[in-house]
């Protein structure tokens, strides 16, 4: 009996110091691995408090997002010392390689667009960007919903991609290309030059609503390398194309769309796509000779919840 209080005792405290960590961090003077370490401990507490079902796992998937959305804002807690850091030649260079001097943004954008203007598949690609704080999630839920029996290793692969993605903007802290314009970076000149079509359209459409918005999703301006929203995008299809035909076309049509829209909006680079690809490639083939740490792992994880329950 005592060890089993002992057991839930500890899984609380861990719960909560996981829940508080990212919001005290500033107040406390944290240090990011204590809160990332801190608040990566909690969904594993709220297994061993809860009896496994649905909501426990949604509940498990917001808590590891609670600790990644930490992990990704923290480097923006000082704004001068990440503009310090940030890298912001190297992925321009990049795209004027492949580009053959000109940055594939600025080709789409010359090519196709109109200042001042959206045409309707304009708007289509914005909206598809705004969805992607959606999409990843969402499809973990399709599985969740749909066939239960492949969320253990859906959901993995969602949220190892984006663990192992956040690492990249605390090791290579990089600006996406909007930000290498407005440092006069991207000028070569010829008009027009690059536009940041998400903010335009988001002022046109939201109108007030806009900046509070911005606010609110942008915990971290300056991470593009490498894009985790394709990154994600790329891992979700995948594990809608291993639940269902019909949903992993959808998936792999939607990675696509959002593909073309980083790139010709001005908020990712070719070759942050690319990493982008590698990275959830990546966590794709890990996962099979990684399998057998993560059962040992969860067989430990699942003892400790047989016994605060004994």
């Amino acid at each position: 009996m005592r060890r089993t209080t002992a057991i839930r005792a500890a899984a609380s405290a861990a719960l909560a110091a996981g829940l508080a960590a990212p919001l005290l961090r500033r107040r406390l003077h944290l240090r990011p691995p204590v809160v990332t370490a801190v608040a990566a401990t909690a969904p594993f507490a709220l297994v061993i408090l809860v009896p496994r079902s649905r909501r426990r796992d949604v509940g498990v998937c917001l808590l590891q997002m609670w600790a990644y959305l930490a992990t990704y804002s923290m480097p923006n807690d000082d704004p001068e010392a990440l503009r310090a850091r940030v890298r912001v030649e190297y992925p321009v260079r990049a795209d004027r390689f492949l580009g053959r001097g000109t940055t594939p943004t600025l080709r789409l954008q010359r090519a196709f667009g109109t200042p001042g203007r959206f045409a309707a598949w304009e708007k289509l690609l914005v909206w598809s960007h705004w969805l992607w704080f959606a999409f990843p999630h969402g499809s973990g839920l399709y599985v969740l919903l749909r066939h239960r029996e492949n969320f253990p290793r859906a959901a993995t692969q969602i949220y190892a991609t984006f663990d192992v993605g956040v690492i990249g903007y605390w090791a290579i802290p990089t600006a996406p290309p909007w930000f290498a314009a407005q440092q006069g970076l991207m000028a070569d000149g010829r008009t027009p030059e690059l536009r940041r079509m998400m903010v335009e359209y988001g002022e046109q459409f939201w109108k007030s609503g806009w900046a509070p918005l911005y606010r609110f999703l942008g915990g971290n301006p300056l991470a593009a390398m490498p894009s985790l929203h394709f990154a994600t995008s790329v891992t979700a299809a995948h594990v809608l194309s291993d639940s269902s035909p019909v949903a992993g076309a959808l998936g792999w049509a939607y990675a696509a769309t959002l593909g073309l829209a980083l790139v010709y909006l001005g908020e990712h680079y070719v070759v942050d796509l690319a990493a982008g690809l590698a990275l959830a490639e990546g966590v794709r083939a890990a996962t099979p000779p990684l399998a057998p740490a993560a059962s040992r792992l969860s067989r430990l994880v699942q003892r400790l919840e047989a016994r605060a329950r004994a």
